[in-house]
């Protein structure tokens, strides 16, 4: 293990490497920088306060800055409060905290209640230093880690003098006197607003940089902060050229050494693709140089501001072909750079003609095409879908280039060009999701990877078959269902037995670092396990894997990190605390059922909807997790405008609003539901369905799982049958299955056949969203129609997204019932099968794969939750309920299983 790294924590370990340019703290969480969260904290709006956090740690920030500085509001109780709710959250908790007060006493009280290990933001000479010294010990004392402001008592450092001299001094009392750990020092040397008009301001960028710079030379593993907003805070109102100013400053800043930043990632411009004039004013403010153009720095950028500021700045360019009379070679790196298509087999044609042979244009400027492609999307200047546009460029090229090749090899045995490595990947036996899997295929095959894809639903046997026949270098595995990572373990254990030495890549929604550092890794040890987090890691992974020079200390440092990373898991799974069964049930919600007075369904039993209009449907789909796909971070339609993202936003987009429009008018897909309403009661934590309302002949049971974490006081532990009436209560569950079809299949196969994977995901990434719009469309239906328990209901498509109707759609597999297999049961109270053609796969993955299924419950206290995990005595006592061994129950649950089953099912 490398020394002196920073390590914070929330549930889940963070440590800042070199691989980490830079940490991006969400600042969303902070009441004076945000409008919208200081009126939530306010009107006490705790739950849409966590959303605002989930939302952040969900578009990238590794750590969330929280704040409750405001006159208005108990700083210290809502800083408690706020924390605790978040300790509640693990998708929220698993990233470190920064607690953010001006108030030692709030920053005190936020140490004692947040989990793992925070930031303190922020302490300062400014009080002198026996206060300092105080402060620091305490923060030792407590474990966490600080921002020391650059402020002393004579105020904050404004200079670069003044900036390098207080942060020694801090630095000096800091480690040489009370021992504190350098690398868990942050400083804050202060970003102040330049472009003022006031001259003593002009140098305030540079002085930043530059004791940066000397902070990072000087005084040894520790790192640099600042809130960037407050540099361009003259420009306020001028969106465009703050941002441009943000990302030159970060541009420069990063370079010299600043490691992390209170900053919005959403709204940063990409600081190669700044209007070149805009970044060379930008340049000329922040770097205080004089400009080309005469007078000072800050009149040119005003002399341009205006024409980017507002609407204006937005608008489109206008299509320029000048590049047409570029030499072929540039032209071929144009095309693959901006995914043109339009002229790419006359361009590839001109090449190969001018060639030796047709391999040269591979090797040569259709290579260093990619070569451009690949250095941009590694460094954050291109995104995902710009990236699958440029591989469908280039196998465009490639097949226009492939007839010859093929002669010339027959002609006299050439063996064509030679590759990085060739990668088998498949999606694991019993889940048929490749999305994912597909968009890192085209990643890789863009850098000269050659890709062997078995598809979905592969069984071990196969991929081990083809692993040997095609002497593959590496094998990837992809899952997105919970019954995937048992498959996993299964096949790590697999390629041990027999015999295999090549990497193991793992990827996909439900896997994680944690997850293949102590189940997966473990069970492979003549090579290494090794996790994916995304489609922009893989070609670093990959090429390090397979390097010759670097692939024994990569995975000797990979083994090192999985070892620490198992250990911390193994400790924190000891130190959580949970409650017996018994006390979690004396803990469940209490609902007032007496008076309780649901409209019984228009009609019991099931109805199947065959007939659905797509344009309708299309009205119902929520595009952000459509974004989320293609990996770009942002809530729609913000994303849109999104500095950073934005323009590959609004092309992707604009794609798929036209592929959108060809599926309504040529009814690509055909989409179906089948709904049922049952008589029900609540008994225990299960749920038991009746045939008619005498509830009289029992017809099934869904069983449910009960939280057992410990609870604050006042907070129930939760099961999906507390929601539900119990005996004597006339209460009633629906369920369904929705698909939009499995015509995606033949249209995917279709495009890629046509050496266009970018239509082939786009396709099958809109099929996924009707289907799920579809499920929102049905419930709608369900509330004001066939169940009609809300029949005056008038939300919009868009005011659905936020879910503010009455009643939840629980679906199995999902955090409030994990168990997979309860989806057996729905399936066979509503005949889905035979209804609407979905089936379930072995691991309980729906076929097609663009198919969503799950529960009505109508109850208005019912909300959506996580059972998070569960002891030993519930996945007893849940067995002996469904009538499965304790080996089967503990397969299903293995996700939320909070001990190490006796034997796994998956040895």
């Amino acid at each position: 293990m490398t020394n002196h790294l920073l390590r914070l924590s929330g549930l889940e370990p963070f440590t800042l490497t070199p691989d980490i340019p830079f940490v991006n703290v969400g600042e969303r969480t902070n009441v004076t920088g945000s409008a919208k969260f200081r009126k939530l904290i306010t009107n006490r709006d705790y739950a849409a306060a966590l959303e605002v956090a989930r939302q952040q740690v969900e578009n990238g920030a590794q750590v969330i800055d929280i704040n409750m500085d405001e006159g208005l509001i108990d700083s210290k109780a809502a800083m408690v409060e706020f924390l605790n709710l978040v300790a509640a959250e693990p998708d929220i908790a698993r990233v470190p905290v920064m607690i953010d007060s001006s108030k030692w006493e709030v920053i005190e009280a936020g140490l004692q209640c947040v989990q793992g290990k925070p930031i303190v933001n922020s302490i300062s000479l400014k009080e002198g230093e026996d206060a300092f010294r105080a402060h620091a010990s305490l923060c030792l004392a407590y474990g966490a880690a600080v921002v020391v402001m650059a402020f002393d008592e004579k105020g904050q450092a404004d200079s670069f003098e003044r900036k390098t001299r207080i942060c020694e001094r801090a630095y000096r009392i800091l480690v040489d006197e009370l021992g504190f750990p350098p690398e868990d020092i942050i400083f804050d040397p202060n970003i102040f607003a330049v472009a003022t008009g006031i001259e003593e301001h002009d140098n305030y960028g540079v002085d930043f940089i530059e004791a940066t710079r000397w902070i990072r030379q000087n005084l040894p593993y520790a790192h640099v902060s600042g809130g960037v907003s407050n540099l361009s805070f003259s420009f306020r109102g001028n969106e465009p050229v703050r941002e441009a100013m943000h990302a030159v400053f970060l541009y420069h800043a990063i370079q010299a050494g600043m490691d992390m930043g209170i900053v919005n990632a959403g709204q940063l411009a990409v600081y190669d693709q700044i209007d070149p004039e805009l970044r060379e004013a930008c340049e000329d403010v922040v770097l205080n140089r004089a400009p080309k153009a005469g007078g000072t720095a800050t009149e040119r950028l005003l002399t341009i501001a205006e024409r980017f500021k507002g609407a204006g700045a937005k608008e489109e360019k206008a299509r320029d072909l000048a590049w047409r009379d570029w030499p072929v070679a540039k032209r071929l790196e144009h095309a693959l750079v901006n995914g043109i298509t339009e002229f790419i087999e006359a361009d590839t044609e001109e090449a190969r003609q001018a060639a030796t042979r047709p391999l040269d244009v591979i090797e040569g400027p259709l290579m260093a095409g990619m070569n451009v492609v690949g250095d941009l999307f590694g460094a954050g200047k291109m995104f995902l879908p710009q990236v699958v546009k440029s591989a469908r460029v280039m196998k465009q090229a490639v097949a226009v280039l492939l007839p010859y090749m093929e002669e010339e090899k027959a002609a006299n045995g050439g063996t064509g060009r030679e590759t990085a490595g060739k990668v088998l990947m498949a999606t694991v036996k019993g889940d048929v999701h490749d999305i994912g899997k597909n968009i890192v295929g085209v990643v890789l095959a863009c850098n000269n990877y050659e890709i062997i894809d078995l598809g979905v639903m592969v069984p071990p046997q196969k991929i081990l078959e083809v692993a040997k026949a095609e002497r593959v270098d590496a094998i990837g595995l992809s899952g997105l269902i919970t019954p995937s990572l048992d498959e996993m373990v299964h096949m790590a254990a697999e390629l041990e037995r027999e015999g295999f030495d090549i990497p193991l890549l793992i990827g996909g929604a439900t896997t994680s670092k944690v997850h293949t550092a102590v189940k997966i890794a473990p069970r492979y040890t003549h090579s290494q396990a090794v996790y994916v987090t995304d489609a922009s890691r893989a070609v670093g992974v990959v090429s390090q894997l397979l390097s010759a020079e670097h692939k024994v200390a990569y995975i000797d440092q990979v083994r090192a990190e999985y070892r620490d990373v198992a250990e911390r898991h193994e400790r924190a799974e000891l130190a959580k605390q949970r409650l017996p069964l018994a006390e979690a049930r004396a803990n469940a919600l209490a609902i007032d059922w007496a008076g309780y007075a649901a409209p019984a369904p228009r009609f019991l039993g099931t109805k199947v909807l065959a007939d659905w209009d797509l344009a309708e449907i299309a009205r119902y789909i929520d595009w952000t997790p459509f974004f989320q796909t293609w990996e770009l971070k942002g809530v729609y339609p913000r994303i849109l405008e999104d500095e950073k993202q934005g323009e590959a936003a609004r092309a992707l987009f604009a794609d798929a609003q036209a592929m959108l429009d060809r599926i309504i008018a040529e009814k690509w897909f055909n989409p179906k539901a089948v709904v049922g309403f049952w008589p029900a009661n609540a008994e225990g934590d299960d749920i038991r369905l009746f045939t008619g309302e005498d509830r009289t002949t029992p017809l099934a049971t869904l069983h449910t799982l009960r939280q057992q974490t410990r609870k604050r006081e006042g907070r129930p532990n939760v099961a999906l049958a507390d929601f539900v009436g119990p005996a004597g209560v006339p209460d009633h569950v629906g369920g369904f299955v929705v698909t939009a079809g499995p015509e995606e299949q033949e249209i995917a196969a279709r495009y890629e056949r046509a050496h266009d994977d970018y239509g082939a995901i786009l396709v099958k990434a809109l099929a996924d969203r009707i289907a799920e719009a579809l499920a929102e469309l049905l419930h709608a239906r369900v509330r004001r129609e066939f169940w009609a328990y809300a029949p005056d209901e008038g939300y919009t498509p868009e005011e659905l997204i936020a879910e503010p109707y009455r009643g939840i759609r629980p679906a199995p597999g999902y955090p409030a019932q994990p168990d997979h297999t309860e989806k057996v049961t729905l399936f066979d109270l509503l005949d889905a099968t035979e209804a609407t053609g979905v089936t379930l796969t072995d691991s309980m993955a729906m076929w097609p794969g663009s198919s969503v299924s799950g529960l009505y419950i109508a109850h208005p206290d019912a909300y959506y939750f996580g059972v998070a995990r569960v002891e030993r005595d519930q996945a007893e006592e849940y067995a002996r309920r469904k009538g499965m061994t304790l080996a089967e129950a503990e397969r299903w649950l293995a996700p939320v299983l909070n001990y190490v089953p006796v034997a796994s099912s998956a040895a």
